[in-house]
């Protein structure tokens, strides 16, 4: 009996412990309760914010970077779509089977991919096969896909293959001024523990303008259940994103072009290490066009690009085109005398000799003569007699030499004009270009003072902003100094300037112009480096400043290159000529000079789907040169593009629905005009020699056939003239 008491009573304690655990745990459970009802913080956590942040969502709505044009409207920076291609393997988030969400079959997949993106198929393939991952990319081959690659891709309804949008910069013309637009990159940051991309500007008005293209990021905040999507009648803040403003540049897109191909042209045949040419116009002070070499396209920047633009970030010793600026100074000064005489050839300054190009010299020849025969020893002379070093230094920096010119663009050099006035042999060689550095651009706007009669105009790149929010324009108000050199000094140094070009016996007579009134100065400079003047064929750097026409000048040019294979003062002409010729038809200065045909500008509609014929008529009657590919009756592409300007004189290719296509006589096409032909006609083809088309393979009207090759020489233009005038002589 007392042993079955005891067992009763030991199976009623252990309920009994369970029970007591049971009440610890419930007060426990109750005490917590009260804590978190009671308590505005749980553990140092507010419990209300933490709710908050649990359902509530913060998105940011990026702003739209503002695009970049041309004075025209012509389009040389904006923002496009770019995808990533991406492909899900995990299993789990198909829910129905009949309709999959993550890649199924992966060898179908990755074939379907290979041939859209071009991309080996076993590649593909080891990415779709990767273990125990959610999702996979395809590198390169699948990064910044275009939209009408990530249509092609949709088309093929490939289960499990989505995209990532992102923004990035498109520069539909690539290298056209790229070192004036410069380019921009997506740039990943970090914020609040999160990582998010935004477009910076590196180079050019993209840098320089940064602030202004990209604009403000705005936000919305709401309320959302758990399946992410927002809760109806909850409060939400919305900040709206603000949208960059709209750049339009000065630089006139066919004045570009023009300088384009005539630097493309001159490196072709000289390959110097580089070159400058650039256009100002002379009362406005708008930068019409500047085009360099090397350059670079931005879409594809080279990871060793030189980031430095040779219009403001080359600082140089100019040579002789500052002797212009010494003889201003002195005639300026009112004690200068061009009736003075000096003896030519050589001047020696203590241990120092100076020749002149023409170590001979030209006897005893006066000042006036000394500067349009580009005498070293004569500017020295006028120097050391009209002026002082403090007087030659006070002179230059009112030019605007030895400072900024304040340019809209980032990394401008101010140069140099420290020389030092106790060493006579140091004052003396600045009035010839030596001993002092400057840029380009310092010369472009220093012939401004003479192009208004002593005013000086200061440069700019940027025409007008646009606010894309509010519509409101900012246009550029031109800039101009005081009388800073009397007009007297101006119309003497005006005619010692038309002289220098077109004297028959002026160096510089290799860029007289026949018709044009061109005024301007020669340069070849010896180049300092490594603590000494370098010696030898090529070692030198051609210049030439000028501006036309002369009584009142409308367009300033300086055109300038270090290092070339010829080094003849004569190495620049036929680029200048040409852009000043071209320049001079298209703007319609000369409208009195014999054979001077005006240039109109026109904005191509889009001529898809047109009948041939009828567009060709149009095209033609309007002044352009239209070249038809196929023997089609119906247009289905063209280049120039909708919406792109062409000039009276331009060609028009016209890609019709016909398959027989037929050589078009090609001879004194330019290079870019037959590569962009020959494209089109899928002609596999070598070019020989520099400048435009003398001779082809393939004879005119020759039927297009698989196989054939197309062999044309080229020759520049300038030396085809002179051929031909021989000729006729």
């Amino acid at each position: 009996m007392k042993r079955g008491t005891d067992t009763v009573v030991k199976s009623w304690r252990e309920p009994k412990y369970i029970l007591l655990v049971f009440l610890f745990f419930l007060f426990g459970l109750l005490g917590q309760f009260a804590y978190l009802s009671l308590s505005g913080k749980v553990y140092g956590r507010d419990l209300k914010e933490f709710a908050k942040n649990r359902i509530t969502v913060k998105k940011e709505l990026v702003a739209k970077r503002g695009t970049i044009y041309d004075s025209e409207g012509n389009v040389l920076a904006l923002n496009v779509a770019s995808y990533t291609l991406i492909a899900y393997l995990d299993s789990s988030r198909t829910t129905d089977a009949e309709n999959p969400r993550h890649v199924v079959d992966k060898e179908a997949t990755a074939k379907a991919l290979s041939e859209v993106l071009d991309a080996p198929y076993d590649y593909l393939l080891s990415r779709l096969q990767k273990e125990g991952v959610y999702q996979v990319e395809f590198g390169t081959y699948g990064s910044k896909l275009t939209e009408l690659k990530k249509l092609e891709i949709e088309a093929l309804e490939l289960p499990g293959i989505d995209f990532i949008e992102t923004m990035k910069r498109f520069y539909p013309n690539g290298t056209f001024a790229s070192y004036i637009v410069g380019f921009a990159n997506i740039k990943t940051l970090e914020e609040n523990g999160e990582q998010k991309e935004e477009i910076e500007g590196i180079l050019g008005v993209e840098s320089g303008y940064n602030d202004i293209l990209k604009g403000t990021n705005g936000s919305i905040t709401y309320q959302r259940d758990l399946s992410g999507y927002q809760i109806p009648d909850t409060p939400e803040t919305k900040i709206d994103a603000i949208d960059g403003n709209d750049i339009y540049l000065t630089i006139d897109a066919n004045i570009q072009r023009f300088l384009e191909t005539a630097v493309s042209e001159t490196t072709a045949k000289y390959h110097p290490e580089w070159m400058i040419l650039g256009v100002l116009d002379a009362k406005t002070g708008e930068i019409l066009g500047s085009a360099t070499s090397p350059n670079f396209d931005p879409n594809s920047v080279p990871s060793d690009l030189n980031y430095k633009n040779p219009l403001i970030s080359y600082a140089y010793e100019p040579g002789s085109v500052m002797k212009t600026y010494a003889y201003l100074c002195a005639i300026d000064s009112g004690k200068y005398d061009g009736n003075q005489t000096y003896q030519s050839g050589t001047y020696k300054i203590g241990s120092n000799t100076v020749h002149d190009w023409n170590p001979r010299g030209w006897g005893r020849i006066t000042y006036d003569k000394g500067y349009q025969y580009s005498s070293n020893v004569g500017t020295m002379h006028m120097a050391k007699e009209y002026l002082s070093p403090n007087e030659l230094r006070e002179c230059l920096s009112r030019f605007g030499f030895g400072e900024k010119t304040g340019v809209e663009l980032s990394g401008e050099l101010p140069g140099s004009i420290n020389f030092n006035g106790k060493v006579e042999i140091d004052w003396l060689t600045v009035s010839f270009g030596q001993g002092l550095s400057t840029t380009a651009l310092q010369q472009l706007q220093a012939l401004t003072i003479i192009a208004n009669d002593g005013v000086m105009v200061k440069p700019h790149i940027i025409k007008k902003i646009v606010n894309t929010n509010t519509g409101e324009v900012t246009e550029t108000k031109v800039e101009k100094t005081g009388q800073i050199v009397k007009k007297e000094a101006v119309a003497k140094m005006k005619e010692l300037m038309y002289g220098a070009i077109n004297n028959k016996w002026a160096p510089g007579h290799t860029y007289a112009v026949e018709g044009f009134d061109v005024i301007g100065k020669t340069g070849t400079a010896q180049i300092f480096e490594n603590g000494h003047y370098l010696e030898g064929d090529g070692n030198y750097l051609i210049s030439f400043s000028g501006m036309y026409p002369k009584d009142d000048p409308q367009i300033i040019v300086y055109a300038a290159m270090k290092k070339p294979s010829s080094w003849f003062a004569s190495s620049l002409a036929p680029a200048v000529k040409l852009i000043i010729q071209n320049i001079s038809k298209y703007k319609n200065i000369y409208s009195t000079v014999e054979n001077t045909t005006s240039i109109e500008k026109r904005v191509l509609p889009s001529y898809k789907n047109n009948n041939t014929e009828k567009v060709e008529k149009e095209l033609t009657q309007a002044g352009l040169k239209v070249v038809v590919i196929g023997d089609g009756d119906t247009v289905i592409d063209h280049y120039p593009e909708k919406g792109r300007t062409v000039v009276t004189g331009d060609k028009v290719f016209l890609i019709t629905n016909g398959t027989k296509k037929t050589l078009e006589n090609v001879k004194g096409w330019s290079k870019n005009d037959l590569v962009t032909y020959l494209k089109f006609l899928d002609l596999p083809y070598e070019i020989t020699g520099y400048g435009y088309v003398t001779k082809q393979s393939i004879k005119a009207g020759t039927t297009i056939e698989e196989g054939m090759k197309l062999e044309v020489e080229l020759e520049n233009k300038y030396e085809i003239e002179t051929k031909e005038k021989e000729k006729e002589e």
